[in-house]
């Protein structure tokens, strides 16, 4: 994507957002001396001085000469400000403006830690900036690109400039580097900021920009050194109200609260920070549900989804203009503490903190996320509120006892690097190693459990050569922005001839679940709709079959256009974002498997040998993720530890109520009702065929593990006929066509 086109939904959108009524006539100022832009040369409009006038008035603005001197003098910059002060799109500007004054003139990145952020930020900083968005201004999040080469200001994720590290390790094509969002604590932006200090040391004109909650100051600053702090504070503290008892669900009374206010009449947006996404999707359909029996002239309640991890920021809002203009509207905000950097809106007056939110926790001995939901930390319930910064008469509601907040909640939240699975990590700081970057200093040691086991998955995965160094495998490996494990299962379909199916089954399952959560009772409909893509050999299939039958369903003559293809979806129980996106996926894999000349192998699904060998490739990368059906009711016994799942809903095998005995699984995750997702049957004589016999070797004993071992034996003696047979045909052969000592043969292990 080379330039962004708007569309009505966007811009609708936009309006809902920023809170404008999207009617204003841009008139260019006319005169003798017209300012001109000197990113492109033009003169200014007089929207530009409009919104001027709004950048001013943002509580970052003035600290403006005092960030463009201390810039000017000092390699790291440390800007500490409360939330919506206006760092994140106010910060990257004056950056690009010290650019201006240097030659070469670099240019400058911005990270964020949501993709959908760094969109959002592009646009709106390149209508302050007046400049188009895909010039001079752009963005780069995963599998979606609005670049040009001379663009001066790029948003991009702290992942997207991790994985250009690989390519030029100095990013020498950077002026300024802006890291947003540090507090966060990604795996991604700790990362960055101990690779980016061997960085600076190479390059002493490299500037490097930390914006950051106040309360990881203190600690940014004992990592880089003494640099210069600036401090931006918002302008009002809001009014804090707090619940006299905790409350065992506050989902429901949340809820209840909000339609308290809208019933109360005082205006204002409103913001919800739910426990999960699954509750933002729960809360957006009953808010819809509640909205025909609301009081027509409280004015309309609109709620707004606001998902951390998915690329789709909304529903799309198709209303009529002029009624929308004639009522009081509402925006009610529904999201997560991880999604606050997504909120942007100039009117918020309320927020409802349920004060608790669910997170992932990786357990390296099962290879596996525990989902728990846990109190947010005291420094996100201060996020929550700062939020409130600009409004003089902001109000957050915290559905818990104002004591909790000192019992239960910790200061912080724990660093990513040091409850996640690191195999990614691992991955890349070996491939940053044959770059000259041996050494990478954390600010928070990762979990030595988790490092240990990501060197040994990737040991067992190939990536490793005897030193424990990237092997060749491992560099191509890398070049993928997947899993070790689903890279690895797509470099082995080259060797099985079936990349054409692994290329779908890797961009299905990268992407967000397809299958939409059917509203109540619609749900044995939905089932009957997506019991025609199941496909008997399991869900890796199955997700074949939805994906052409997605692209066959919109290429067709009576599914031209947008809307037709939304609706095909709808008809389906299908997300078409979901499906949308892993369109563009796999465009982006299909485009490196041709930059690094790997071979394309024709479709052929359907056929017997095609699916064996689908099979052959997924073993390939996830011979770790086995499990055994126990007692043949669906109680399956984890191949690497004792933890005992079910197949997730959406598996097709709940359609079709067969439960096979041994699986093949691409996720697991520890919560009220373990399951297991993205299933498909396999035969213990495959795994015995494929599995590294160093990795079965260190399994823990278990019935399953003494089932394989005899399935091992038994094709011991055939595997070492076998061997005898093609050793004598490969000597005949030599003998016949002698090879020169310069030919070698790429196996893939």
């Amino acid at each position: 994507m080379e330039f962004l086109t708007f569309s009505p939904e966007n811009h609708c959108l936009s309006e809902l957002l920023d809170g404008s009524d999207g009617d204003e006539e841009e008139i260019l100022v006319c005169g003798e001396d017209l300012e001109l832009n000197p990113f492109d040369g033009l003169p200014y409009s007089s929207r530009y001085y409009r919104l001027m006038k709004e950048r001013e008035e943002l509580p970052i603005w003035q600290e403006k000469c005092t960030f463009m001197e201390t810039l000017l003098h000092n390699q790291i910059v440390i800007v500490s400000g409360d939330a919506k002060t206006g760092k994140s799109s106010q910060v990257p500007q004056w950056c690009a403006e010290h650019c201006l004054a240097l030659q070469p003139r670099g240019a400058v990145v911005c990270t964020q830690v949501l993709p959908r952020a760094a969109v959002a930020l592009a646009l709106r900083v390149a209508d302050q900036m007046e400049l188009g968005v895909g010039h001079e201004v752009g963005y780069c999040v995963p599998f979606e690109s609005c670049c040009a080469p001379d663009t001066i200001l790029r948003y991009c994720t702290d992942e997207m400039l991790q994985r250009e590290m690989m390519s030029t390790p100095l990013l020498s094509c950077y002026s300024v580097i802006v890291l947003d969002d540090v507090h966060q604590r990604t795996v991604a932006t700790d990362a960055l900021l101990g690779l980016l200090k061997g960085v600076l040391a190479a390059r002493a004109e490299l500037r490097l920009v930390l914006l950051t909650a106040p309360h990881m100051c203190s600690a940014l600053q004992g990592f880089c050194g003494s640099v210069p702090v600036l401090r931006v504070r918002g302008r009002h503290r809001a009014q804090a109200v707090f619940s006299c008892s905790p409350h065992g669900d506050p989902f429901l009374p949340a809820l209840r609260l909000l339609l308290e206010i809208h019933h109360a009449r005082e205006r204002g947006d409103i913001v919800i920070f739910l426990a999960s996404e699954q509750e933002i999707e729960k809360a957006y359909q009953m808010i819809r549900q509640e909205q025909p029996n609301l009081n027509p002239d409280l004015g309309e309640l609109i709620p707004i989804p606001l998902y951390p991890t998915k690329q789709d920021l909304t529903p799309k809002l198709i209303q009529n203009k002029q009624k929308c203009c004639q009522k009081y509207r509402r925006k009610v905000l529904l999201t997560t503490s991880s999604g606050e950097p997504l909120i942007w809106t100039k009117n918020v007056t309320f927020v409802i903190d349920v004060g608790v939110e669910t997170r992932k926790v990786y357990n390296p001995r099962i290879r596996a996320d525990s989902v728990l939901t846990q109190p947010i930390s005291q420094s996100q319930a201060e996020v929550h509120k700062q939020i409130l910064g600009m409004s003089p008469s902001g109000k957050i509601f915290c559905l818990y006892p104002e004591e909790f907040t000192h019992k239960e909640m910790k200061a912080e939240i724990p660093a990513k690097v040091q409850e996640s699975n690191l195999i990614s990590l691992v991955l890349f700081l070996k491939r940053m190693d044959i770059a000259g970057f041996a050494h990478c200093d954390f600010i928070s040691s990762p979990a030595p459990e988790s490092l240990m086991q990501a060197l040994e998955d990737l040991d067992y995965l190939a990536a490793l050569d005897n030193d424990g160094n990237l092997s060749e495998f491992g560099i191509i490996m890398s070049e993928f922005p997947l899993d070790p494990q689903l890279s690895k299962s797509l470099l082995a379909s080259c060797e099985f001839e079936c990349v054409d199916e692994m290329l779908t089954i890797a961009a299905m399952v990268t992407a967000p679940s397809c299958f939409l959560l059917a509203p109540p009772g619609t749900e044995e409909i939905a089932r009957s709709r997506w019991r025609r893509f199941s496909h008997p050999a399991g869900d890796h299939c199955t997700l074949i079959n939805v994906f052409n039958a997605f692209r066959a369903a919109t290429a067709s003559p009576t599914h031209t256009g947008k809307l037709s293809r939304e609706q095909w979806c709808c008809e389906c129980f299908l997300s078409c974002s979901a499906l949308s996106m892993a369109e563009m996926i796999r465009a982006e894999l299909v485009e490196i498997m041709k930059r690094i000349e790997l071979p394309i192998s024709a479709p052929d699904f359907g056929s017997e040998a095609n699916l064996l060998s689908i099979k052959k490739a997924l073993l390939s990368g996830y011979f770790m993720h086995i499990a055994r059906d126990v007692d043949g009711s669906g109680n399956y016994l984890m191949l690497t530890h004792k933890q005992v799942a079910q197949l997730h809903p959406f598996s097709s095998y709940c359609n079709t109520r067969r439960i096979p005995e041994w699986v093949l699984f691409h996720e697991f995750s520890i919560s009220e009702g373990n399951s297991i997702r993205v299933v498909s049957e396999i035969s213990p004589h495959l795994f015995a065929e494929l599995v590294p016999q160093y990795y079965f070797s260190n399994l823990p004993p278990s019935e399953s593990k003494d089932i394989l071992q005899e399935v091992i034996n038994h094709l011991a003696p055939v595997s070492a006929t076998k061997e005898e047979q093609k050793t004598a045909s490969d000597s005949k052969e030599n003998e016949e066509f002698p090879q020169t000592p310069t030919e070698q043969r790429c196996v893939i292990q």
